[in-house]
């Protein structure tokens, strides 16, 4: 399939291949006229590939994939996917909502993360192609119905992605129910703008002067502490390897960074959330979002095993993400931004990844 309005941007669909149930899926490639491109399935929403220009014009992929759908089957590590029904962990995989109390699949120790066992990460996606404001994009549609995988109410939840000839992958997440539920969506794309290698040279800054500390389960405390004078604030442009070795009991808990941090902006307000420049590259990324966190996660797991697109194995803090969301743990803790949805309203998050270079 191939489809153009004639904005200079155009979606190509191929066969990706089926599921163990024998379900196809499909691989999307947007492109926009400065040449950038990306690949999307709609098994788990998957950010397959992503290519951005270095100063020198010269494009190169800067997520973590993989090149078959088999390993996306296999894996763990929620590769470029969409994360829900709630992104990041529940503590001890139950919370309570109207004086009810739900308990939901643990697959994170006594904990649940990324939403479960199943979650949006390892469902295939209804795909269509529509009109969006600046040319087509790409619609990917799911209903996760009442009590999967422990939540409640029948969730109807629509995912928008656009490449825009501004080299901006825009992301436009919205959820509707049909009983009180809770709900938290994000993207899960691990970047390396330098396309190998670790990413402990980028250089990250970001919009929040608190974050969320958390237990030794990473299950937060429930306190919003200052970034000032920890390895946390990133304030101001700092390499991920300057305080990552901090012998602080949080990056110990963590193997490294895996924190929610607090975004200064009005609730709601699209905002820049975060910068990273990769130095030798001049590759700039910027993430914009509606949400009040953004979780950075610096690829503390990998070790050299995980074999990725092109026979490339990924070191240890081999990629990053940084993940716009509600801050974890929000349905047991009465202090954080509330993430109850309620029949007649919709739930909302739009995630905007800006690429360009520092010359």
């Amino acid at each position: 399939m191939y489809y153009s309005d004639g904005s200079t941007r155009s979606i190509t669909s191929t066969a990706f291949g089926q599921t163990t149930d024998g379900r196809a899926v499909e691989i999307y490639t947007l492109r926009n006229r400065n040449g950038m491109e990306t690949r999307i399935t709609n098994y788990g929403g998957i950010i397959v590939s992503l290519t951005a220009p270095d100063r020198d014009g010269k494009f190169a992929d800067v997520v973590v994939g993989y090149d078959h759908l088999d390993d996306y089957l296999k894996g763990a590590s929620y590769f470029g996917a969409l994360i829900g029904r709630y992104a990041n962990r529940i503590g001890g995989s139950k919370f309570t909502l109207n004086g009810r109390t739900y308990k939901l699949a643990p697959n994170n120790g006594s904990n649940s993360l990324h939403g479960g066992i199943k979650g949006f990460d390892k469902v295939v996606w209804d795909a269509k192609v529509v009109k969006w404001t600046e040319g087509p994009a790409l619609e990917l549609a799911y209903l996760s119905k009442d009590g999967e995988e422990g939540f409640p109410g029948n969730l109807k939840v629509k995912v928008t992605y656009s490449l825009t000839n501004e080299n901006e992958l825009r992301i436009n997440l919205t959820a509707t129910t049909d009983a009180p539920t809770v709900c938290n969506l994000t993207g899960h794309s691990y970047f390396n703008l330098a396309g190998q290698g670790d990413v402990l040279a980028h250089e990250v800054c970001l919009n929040a002067s608190r974050f969320t500390p958390a237990d030794a389960g990473l299950i937060p405390t429930g306190e919003l502490k200052p970034v000032e004078g920890t390895p946390f604030d990133f304030r101001k442009s700092t390499a991920i390897d300057a305080r990552i070795q901090d012998n602080d009991p949080q990056l110990k808990f963590a193997k490294g960074y895996d924190q929610n941090f607090v975004i200064d902006k009005p609730p709601g307000q699209l905002a820049l959330h975060g910068r990273v420049l990769e130095p030798k590259s001049g590759r700039v990324m910027e993430v914009w979002s509606t949400e009040p966190g953004v979780q950075l996660y610096t690829s503390n797991h990998f070790d050299g095993s995980i074999i990725g697109k092109g026979g490339q194995a990924h070191p240890r803090y081999g990629a990053f993400c940084l993940e716009p969301q509600h801050f974890p743990d929000s349905p047991n803790k009465p202090g954080f931004p509330p993430v109850a949805l309620q029949p007649g309203q919709t739930y909302h998050n739009t995630i905007i990844y800006k690429f360009s270079v520092n010359r």
